[in-house]
């Protein structure tokens, strides 16, 4: 039964369009394309209207159509007041949905595919209204994946004639095709012959998506050495066009060395014999190439270096000069090369005059020197036994004395380079007769018999002075001291006093003789239990003023006691004698004397008096 409806229908309508075509019309609206994205529903309408309003049929029959190849039609849905009917064994069998209204009918079709990008049809037939088609282009959308960019490994020389790969970038699985361009730091790079090509490969996956491969061949400069290349992919969405960006890479671009600079790496500052140094040579080509060292006045002698370097160890004075650095290859560029002057600085060891030593005689002037060699400005300064006596090369000296005998040094240095100085010496004698040392040439002493007494005799002079002794009125005597250095002498000797003496210290030398004379009177010795000082008598008369006056209150306090008592009556008449061999109980004797001993039991007995029984109390 539907295989006949399906035959019979067309025919009639057809038949019915024909005989009224003349007098009736249908109009139709669709729009010329739809755009979705993959994967999401599309929504195609189809509006109609007839021109008689009076005339609404009230049969109308719609049906969608499908482009199926490049010119065959493909019926997907049929429906009239009665019956609604998706067509069987289609690409669309149930994915599409179609809805009817009086003002006309929408197609909607589920989860669009890339095949899906084809022309729908909506025919409208009102039979005796007339009838009306009409077709909309169904364009599907498919973001690509982000770009990929991928530089050239190898570096790329300036020199090449022809542009060289510089890169490839990849957008895969986009529909439809997408779009590649190329940026210079960010400035668009068109074909150009001779500077830029862009190869495109563009591939259909199975899948139905595209995928471009985008070469670009670029004739690099050295300006291009910091340049950040870059791909953009544009590619169509519904209603708009989208870019993505790939990351941007940086090549390496060799090029020829044009500059070269030649530098003392170290050591800092001023370079001295005996330093190492080293010079590092730099130009501006990539690779860095190897370098070649010269001296200006050697041009044709290669010095041995290492890369860009080139150490001189240890440098003396005969390595100043000019050096000079070139590249091995230079690409054309053979006058390229750098150079530097480079300046040891020296200072020669000191020469002193005089030298090493001199004698002179005492009172004389002499004027010594001390110069060394420098390239350098430089300072001297003089010291002796580590205090400093003169400033310059010149040292006076005046009037020397035995004093001046020593060794003078000389430093020289140079104040821009510390580390640079040198030293020298001459050691001065001065020649003289013996000089005694000390105030008095005439010593006198007192000393008691029986004593050692010590005698020293100091003196200075060159030729070392010796020292003899002549001592008269003692035989017990010896020398306990005697010591001697450069130029000075010392002698002690230890002499008994018996009686007195007189000695002599003799000081000869070739130059002359000094005496030193001693007189030692001899005092008898005082036999006391401990000798007497006055600060002791000061004390012993202190201490019998106080005992004194301790005696007399005590003898004041007695008196005062036996009056009370009665035994000295007030007012008694006659003598008593203090001269009595016998002396009763009650009677008291006082005894002074200057023996302290004596004066401690007069004391005693006074306060104690003699000795009672108990009964006599």
């Amino acid at each position: 039964m539907a295989f006949l409806h399906r035959s019979f229908v067309p025919l009639f309508l057809l038949f019915c369009l024909l005989g009224c075509s003349a007098w009736a019309k249908v109009e139709l609206t669709m729009q010329e394309s739809v755009e979705v994205y993959m994967g999401d529903s599309a929504q195609i309408p189809c509006h109609y209207s007839f021109t008689d309003a009076n005339s609404e049929p009230r049969f109308v029959m719609i049906q969608w159509f499908v482009r199926d190849g490049s010119s065959s039609r493909m019926r997907i849905f049929y429906g009239d007041g009665n019956d609604h009917m998706v067509d069987n064994q289609t690409d669309y069998s149930g994915r599409i949905e179609v809805t009817l209204d009086q003002q006309g009918t929408q197609l909607t079709i589920q989860n669009v595919q890339l095949s899906d990008e084809r022309e729908f049809f909506c025919q409208v037939n009102g039979l005796a209204a007339g009838s009306a088609e009409g077709k909309t282009h169904l364009k599907v959308f498919a973001r690509p994946e982000a770009p990929v960019i991928e530089g050239v490994q190898t570096g790329i020389s300036v020199t090449n004639d022809l542009p060289s790969k510089v890169a490839s970038c990849e957008a895969r699985n986009g529909f439809p095709k997408p779009n590649i361009t190329w940026y210079n730091n960010g400035i668009p790079l068109m074909p150009s012959p001779g500077y830029v090509n862009v190869l495109i490969l563009v591939t259909r996956e199975s899948s139905g998506f595209y995928s471009v491969q985008s070469t670009l061949e670029y004739k690099v400069v050295k300006e291009d050495k910091d340049a950040h290349f870059s791909c953009e992919v544009s590619f169509f969405v519904p209603g708009a066009i989208r870019t993505m960006e790939s990351n941007s890479i940086n090549i390496t671009i060799h090029y020829p060395t044009t500059m070269v600079e030649l530098w003392k790496e170290s050591p800092q500052g001023l370079v001295k014999e005996g330093d190492t140094v080293e010079l590092r040579c730099h130009g501006d080509g990539n690779p860095p190439p190897p370098f070649i060292f010269n001296r200006e006045q050697d041009q044709d002698v290669e010095l041995e270096s290492s890369g860009d370097m080139l150490i001189l160890s240890p440098v003396s004075r005969k390595d100043s000069g000019i050096y000079q650095c070139r590249p091995q290859d230079t690409d054309g560029y053979s006058d390229v090369k750098g150079e530097m002057q480079l300046t040891v600085h020296y200072l020669d060891p000191a020469v002193v005059v005089p030298k090493d030593s001199e004698v002179m005689v005492k009172g004389e002037d002499l004027t010594a020197t001390c110069n060394a060699l420098s390239s350098l400005k430089t300072n001297t300064v003089w010291y002796k036994d580590g205090k400093q006596v003169g400033k310059g090369n010149t040292l006076h000296l005046q009037d020397t004395t035995f004093e001046t005998t020593g060794e003078y040094i000389c430093e020289v240095t140079v104040p821009s380079l510390p580390s640079l100085h040198t030293s020298g010496s001459v050691h001065i004698i001065v020649q003289g007769s013996p000089q005694l040392m000390g105030v008095d040439q005439e010593v006198q002493l007192e000393e008691a018999t029986g004593r050692m007494v010590n005698l020293s005799c100091e003196a200075q002079g060159y030729p070392l002075p010796s020292i003899t002794w002549n001592i008269f009125g003692s035989q017990n005597w010896h020398e306990v001291v005697s010591k001697s250095n450069e130029h000075t002498a010392q002698s002690v000797v230890s002499v008994k006093v018996t009686s007195d003496i007189s000695a002599f210290c003799n000081v000869s030398n070739d130059m002359g003789t000094e005496v030193k004379a001693f007189s030692i009177k001899a005092i008898p010795r005082v036999t006391t239990t401990a000798p007497f000082s006055p600060a002791e008598g000061s004390g012993v008369i202190i201490v019998v003023i106080i005992l004194c006056l301790l005696l007399l209150a005590i003898l004041g306090s007695v008196l005062y006691f036996l009056h009370k008592k009665g035994k000295i009556p007030c007012g008694r008449s006659g003598k008593q004698e203090i001269t009595k061999e016998k002396t009763t109980k009650d009677d008291i004797v006082v005894e002074m004397k200057t023996n302290t001993k004596n004066e401690d039991a007069v004391l005693l007995k006074a306060v104690n008096g003699d000795k009672k029984a108990p009964s006599d109390q």
